[in-house]
């Protein structure tokens, strides 16, 4: 069984699909861990200057500060 590489209360940078906005890119922290519903482990993360979550590919993803 895999283990996910983030925990909740987490920071995280997320970088951004090249189609994302530019601006979706920073430091988020982890809300929730998802069900493993594919190859790779996705989350709900956030970021304080927004008002929503969003969802992140383990891949996109390296550790914050």
């Amino acid at each position: 069984m895999k283990t996910s590489k983030y925990g909740v209360g987490e920071n995280v940078r997320y970088t951004a699909a090249a189609v994302s906005r530019p601006g979706a890119m920073g430091i988020y922290t982890v809300v929730r861990v998802l069900p493993l519903e594919s190859d790779e482990q996705s989350y709900r993360i956030k970021n304080s200057t927004e008002n929503y979550e969003r969802v992140a590919r383990e891949s996109q993803l390296d550790p914050g500060s």
